[in-house]
């Protein structure tokens, strides 16, 4: 087999008839001997999707897990294809165009081939603005800038890929987000990706669509950053790095003036220290991601990701001493003024700075090392 063709598919009784019509008129113009199938990758519809389906000649694969990645991974591990092409099936996508994004594929050699909306023809009405100005834009934008990219609609559902590729890059997203991880995961694995201008109709009348924008677009963006836990880990050593030699400055040199502003003062050292917080936040997170990606942490963050049980719990018992002993400085020092106002702000700030950052850092290291243990 050349070539399977897979709708995801979902109560579509309305247009699923016409999509594959329109499918099988495209690849009748291709080689007689070319061998195609059309398969449905049934999501659990209550309609008349999968008895139309049949009738046109179409396979039904049943597909449990519910979603729109759960639905294409299930089609696609049933297609019998050496390529496979994948649409929606709401009648929006131009299925003419699927003998040429095939022959595309082929003739470039290429693991995946998309057809791409944003270099063709939009009917109006056809996709929200917000998605056409901000949404596809922006995510396309951030695919290309971290994962070496040169694609101009990451959001399109009209793919070709080539199944012996597909299968070693480890696809597992259930939801909308499927679509950008067969992306970046093909970028990642240096796989050939190729584009043809296409476009996009305006859906059926009434049709209430499967995609939430908020929803999905927030799965995207996540799945996305998810997927480059170096950039969390560099800004978030770096933002604790230069809060702590910014409070130190500020602690040492005290408020002054610098270019007609007065810094190194209360507000400096406050600021400073949400940036300290915020950037243990960041570099913990990429140590969450580092757990069940395959990227390769740098040293420092594998040793830490990595530390010994005993290590661990003298760094946790010697941060814990050290801010017990803080604190018992200062009710000291607060009693001998016989408990009434004391003047510690201004090295307050780098108390906390410099030992609550380090014990944040302990106290994630240890919500991973019991992560690790329970996976």
């Amino acid at each position: 087999m050349h070539l399977t063709f897979v709708f995801p598919c979902l109560n579509e009784e309305a247009t699923i008839g016409e999509c594959i019509r329109k499918v099988q008129a495209s690849l009748s113009e291709a080689d007689p001997g070319l061998e195609y199938e059309v398969v449905v990758a049934d999501n659990g519809s209550t309609d008349r999707s999968a008895e139309i389906a049949r009738e046109l000649g179409a396979r039904v694969v049943p597909v449990a897990e519910r979603g729109y990645g759960a639905a294409l991974r299930g089609g696609i591990e049933a297609a019998q294809g050496e390529y496979v092409i994948f649409a929606d099936a709401d009648n929006t996508y131009l299925y003419e165009h699927t003998l040429p994004l095939y022959q595309k594929a082929k003739s470039e050699d290429a693991d995946m081939a998309i057809a791409s909306r944003m270099t063709g023809e939009i009917e109006d009405g056809a996709m929200p603005t917000l998605h056409r100005t901000l949404g596809t834009p922006v995510l396309t934008f951030l695919i290309n800038t971290l994962f070496r990219g040169r694609l101009t609609d990451c959001n399109s559902g009209f793919r070709c890929i080539r199944k012996s590729a597909y299968q070693t890059w480890g696809i597992r997203s259930n939801g909308m987000e499927f679509a950008s991880e067969l992306l970046i995961k093909a970028l990642k694995n240096d796989a050939r990706s190729v584009e043809i201008p296409s476009g996009l109709r305006k859906g059926p009348e009434g049709r209430v669509a499967h995609l939430r924008t908020w929803r999905d677009g927030m799965r995207h963006l996540l799945f996305i950053l998810s997927e480059r836990p170096r950039l969390f880990e560099f800004l978030g050593l770096g933002t604790v790095l230069l809060s702590f030699v910014l409070q130190l400055a500020a602690l040492l040199v005290g408020p002054t003036q610098i270019l007609g502003l007065n810094v190194f003062d209360l507000h400096t050292k406050g600021l400073l220290l949400l940036a300290g917080l915020t950037g243990i936040q960041f570099y913990l997170f990429s140590c969450v991601l580092y757990l069940k990606g395959r990227e390769v942490p740098t040293p420092l963050t594998a040793k830490l990701i990595n530390i010994e049980e005993a290590n661990l719990f003298f760094l946790l018992l010697s941060l814990i001493s050290l801010e017990a002993v803080f604190v018992l400085a200062i009710l000291l020092n607060w009693a001998s003024n016989n408990f009434a106002n004391l003047n510690l702000t201004d090295a307050l700030f780098a108390i906390i700075h410099f030992v609550s950052l380090p014990g944040m850092l302990a106290i994630g290291l240890l919500g991973l090392h019991v992560f690790k243990k329970s996976d």
